[in-house]
């Protein structure tokens, strides 16, 4: 996939501009370009990953595409743990979620990140089985029946996209409720 493939699949969420937003397992950043790009220059955007050198990359990338005055935060972290995060208005899981078993409690955590009627934009392979480097997908399906469990209301599938590995990606958006 592309950058315009990675804008694709977060188009349909029509974000408005600006607003706090965290890219959880942000890794070197693709779909934080994306969500930049549809969040507009207002937006404020958290990187968390765990991986130093990969959060080193993205910024790299973020201030080559957007400027060397464009509002990125990184943070090296586990979004699966607490994190000093101020309230956020959204927040951006995009193949990241398929390394975690305990799917629930990890949404929870993420709710917990997330004000009242926040946002939560996820980009998954469409699979319930998954491989060595994709431990633990989830097909849309499941996340249907997964995010009312975890706080969220009912998602919504945005977009998909084919894929040579595991079928292919959709993208999805729940609010907190």
């Amino acid at each position: 996939m592309n950058h315009h493939d990675h804008v694709d699949l977060l188009k349909p969420a029509n974000l408005a501009s600006g607003g706090t937003w965290a890219d959880l397992g942000a890794g070197s950043g693709a779909f934080t370009l994306a969500l930049r790009e549809l969040a507009g220059p207002e937006a404020l955007i958290y990187a968390v990953d765990r991986d130093a050198s990969r959060l080193r990359q993205l910024e790299q990338n973020f201030r080559a595409r957007f400027g060397e005055n464009a509002t990125l935060r990184t943070l090296l972290g586990d979004f699966s743990k607490p994190l000093p995060l101020p309230t956020l208005d959204g927040a951006l899981m995009a193949n990241s979620l398929h390394f975690f078993r305990e799917k629930e409690a990890v949404l929870r955590q993420v709710g917990s990140l997330l004000k009242p009627a926040g946002l939560l934009l996820l980009v998954e392979y469409n699979v319930d089985s998954g491989n060595l480097w994709v431990p633990y997908p989830l097909s849309f399906e499941t996340y249907r029946d997964l995010a009312p469990r975890a706080g969220f209301g009912e998602p919504r599938r945005l977009a998909t996209h084919p894929s040579s590995f595991l079928r292919g990606f959709y993208s999805a958006l729940a609010y907190k409720e």
